[in-house]
């Protein structure tokens, strides 16, 4: 099972593209995101609906997404040809690694025209008529063209940071939807495009055992790394495997992660039972002490593979902005365990006892 990913600014034609695209590949079929925004504004309160910008900013909406895109390949097989732009990476993780743990390979690609052929794409572009933002008021069309024009700066940002590395990108600006199609059928069989370079994590089917490590360094701030599958930084540290050992399995998952090898089993500072928050199925958390690495040892921090974008060494208070809520909650509380020497028992991230 595979799906074709165009991305691109607003008004570059990607919907087109698409629908021509699915002519040229065999059993290939059509899914447009936009079907899942239009069906939250029945599905959601207004007010919650008036909280964000751009349906992408909801989970559910991204969880959708994925659950939609496997559910469309089970039943039928094949390609999914999807055309959405993605702008912000952290949702391109979310959603292409969701699909990776239900292993379908994704293509990424990207229709990049100059932008002053985009502008005047956008320029002409009309609102269809069963979009969620062009009602029968004639202003339907003017808010949609705002919207594409609004955009391209984001689109801009995320050329220069992340996109064009990531994207297999297409020069639209002298060709037509066709033609458009036609190179990307090509590039697709040709292997040009690869699948994305993604871990591939199986989702949960029960509650699981995970264990973090943390590490620091001389100033004791603490060893941080960015997932590319999951949104939010992280600890390093994974699932503990059937028969493992959590301590076992922490100092492992560090020396895949980062290529550091512990030499002494770390000493526990944490456990932490995570209530089921559907899809998740929660479980135990444990974080162990990792212990300070050596000045020479901290800069040498590999990240082998796929599976993390980057790490940094971070204050506690530069942590509670960079890590989700539980686990800020985690670290703290791991924190005051290493400094009383003493572990400490929490659910859902509240010392017990």
């Amino acid at each position: 099972m595979t799906v074709v990913w165009i991305n691109g600014a607003f008004g570059a034609g990607k919907t087109t593209t698409a629908r021509e695209l699915i002519e040229l590949i065999p059993n290939s079929a059509l899914f447009d995101p936009e079907v899942i925004g239009g069906a939250l504004t029945h599905l959601l309160p207004p007010k919650h609906l008036a909280e964000v910008g751009d349906f992408q900013d909801l989970p559910i909406w991204r969880r959708l997404v994925v659950d939609t895109a496997a559910a469309m390949l089970a039943e039928l097989g094949g390609t999914l040809v999807v055309p959405m732009t993605l702008l912000r990476q952290e949702y391109r993780d979310e959603i292409f690694g969701g699909l990776a743990a239900r292993r379908i390979a994704v293509h990424h690609l990207l229709l990049a025209p100059a932008e002053t052929i985009l502008r005047e794409r956008i320029a002409g572009r009309e609102a269809p008529p069963d979009a969620p933002d062009a009602p029968d008021a004639p202003d339907g069309e003017i808010r949609t063209r705002q919207w594409s024009y609004d955009h391209i700066e984001p689109y801009r940002a995320a050329l220069a940071s992340w996109l064009t590395a990531d994207a297999h990108p297409v020069d639209t600006s002298d060709l037509t939807p066709y033609e458009t199609a036609v190179r990307i059928a090509e590039a697709v069989g040709s292997g040009a495009v690869p699948a994305c370079d993604i871990v591939q994590t199986p989702e949960p089917t029960a509650e699981t055992l995970a264990a973090g490590v943390l590490l620091f360094d001389e100033q004791d701030r603490v060893l941080l790394v960015d997932p590319t599958y999951k949104p939010g930084w992280e600890f390093p540290g994974g699932v503990v495997e059937r028969g493992e050992a959590p301590a076992r399995a922490g100092m492992r998952e560090v020396a895949e992660e980062t290529g550091i090898r512990l030499q002494e089993v770390p000493r526990l500072l944490v456990v932490d039972w995570e209530r089921p928050a559907p899809p998740g199925f929660g479980g135990l958390r444990l974080l162990f002490d990792g212990g300070r690495l050596e000045p020479g040892e901290a800069s040498r921090v590999l990240l082998p593979g796929p599976e993390l974008r980057a790490w940094r060494f971070a204050t506690e208070e530069e942590a509670a902005g960079m890590l989700p809520p539980v686990r800020y909650e985690r670290l703290r509380w791991a924190l005051r365990a290493r400094e009383r020497g003493s572990a400490l028992y929490l659910e859902a991230g509240v010392p017990v006892g």
